[in-house]
């Protein structure tokens, strides 16, 4: 049977180059990087190649900072336990801005911390499914606020948000900005040199690294409260044993990524579009959010009158593996919760099915993908129709 994998919002295959790059690490050059022996120091020249390749791919000046850790999510604690810490706790800013689509390591940080006392604000979106500059001035006070969370693509729709004049209006109130660019980085440009964020999360997991390593940007001048405390790695911000593989492959996975940008936008864009065209052709199936405005890999579509679920078993069944929701929380069904920020009718809701590709998908495996998809719709309905 035919295995098509369309689930790379929640994880990616590694690169077999990137593969290549991190084997070293882990039975020959395997030294802990902070002893001074050989073992330790003939690592540093591969982690400062590793952060240098960061650096460069989302435009990081010599001044800011990239703190390695263990995925997103860390980095997301990092950032608002941080400010809770460092401002919310200690000033009369008590806000924190965010949105209803964000992923919930964002959002259940925020409810956390709104039982320690925060004041949280949850943006809704416009019809487009878009956070505006217009929504976000409702509530930027500048006599309130702390920080301002947005993600820069929402891992559902890859509907992008109009990073550069949120972060803009933002500085301009005298705010902290923090962006979850997981979903945007490989995908789009990213560049924290056109775009004035304070602090940007990531996960090489997303961009055809490992699983298990992230990275957290901090712009110079900017403080940060440790989530971390013991040794004084990354020059005391993030205490723990740098995983000297998983970064090796994390910055290589980040160059290749930016590299493979114009094939991205190009052939990638052309596949999703070639499956979008084929979805919508089909009796009763809506699409969720402008194809101009996401992410060139993704689709959220709706199958009216058929379950999420039992969408996702038939595909299984046949080796077609996508998504209802985020990985992270999919028995909450993020999909669902996304669909009612857009305000879409419910019952489309519950039919929300994502398919997310990568530069690794081939035209074969979408050509087998639209026939199995118009099988499935074909039996479950005519199934649904007896009842």
């Amino acid at each position: 049977m035919k295995q098509v994998y369309l689930d790379n919002n929640a994880t990616t295959i590694v690169d077999p180059l990137v593969k290549q790059a991190m084997d070293p690490f882990f039975c020959q050059m395997f030294g802990n990087p902070n002893s001074l022996h050989r073992f330790g120091t003939e690592t540093h020249p591969e982690m400062a190649l590793a952060l240098d390749r960061l650096y460069a791919g989302i435009g990081a000046g010599d001044d800011d900072d990239i703190l390695i850790n263990g995925c997103a999510t860390e980095g997301n604690n990092t950032v608002l336990k941080s400010v809770f810490w460092d401002i919310i706790s200690r000033t009369e800013k008590k806000r924190i801005i965010t949105t209803q689509i964000e992923h919930p390591a964002v959002l259940h940080t925020c409810q956390f911390l709104e039982e320690k006392g925060a004041e949280v604000v949850y943006l809704p979106v416009n019809d487009e499914g878009i956070v505006t500059p217009e929504i976000l001035r409702a509530e930027l006070d500048p006599e309130k606020t702390a920080l301002v969370s947005i993600m820069w693509a929402n891992n559902e729709t890859g509907l992008i948000n109009p990073l550069k004049e949120l972060a803009e209006m933002t500085k301009a109130a005298g705010a902290l900005f923090h962006s979850d660019a997981v979903q945007a980085i490989g995908k789009i440009p990213v560049n924290v040199q056109d775009v004035p964020v304070d602090f940007l999360t990531f996960s090489a997991h997303k961009f055809h690294g490992p699983k298990g390593i992230g990275g957290l940007y901090i712009r110079s001048g900017v403080e940060l409260v440790p989530l971390l405390h013991g040794g004084e790695q990354m020059g005391g911000l993030r205490a723990g044993t740098i995983n000297v593989a998983f970064m090796v492959a994390m910055g290589l996975a980040m160059e290749i990524a930016v590299d493979a940008l114009e094939y991205e936008d190009r052939e990638v864009r052309r596949l999703r579009d070639k499956l979008e065209d084929a979805l919508l052709a089909l009796p009763d199936v809506d699409i969720i959010g402008k194809r101009e405005l996401r992410t060139p890999n993704t689709i959220l579509a709706s199958f009216k009158g058929i379950e999420g679920e039992a969408f996702l078993w038939d595909l299984n069944t046949k080796g077609v593996a996508a998504s209802t929701g985020s990985a992270c929380s999919s028995e909450d069904l993020q999909a669902d919760a996304t669909f009612q920020a857009m305000n879409v009718d419910a019952d489309l809701a519950h039919t929300g099915v994502r398919f997310s590709l990568s530069r690794f998908t081939t035209e074969d495996e979408i050509d087998y993908t639209i026939g199995v998809i118009k099988e499935t719709v074909t039996r479950l309905r005519t199934i649904s129709s007896t009842y």
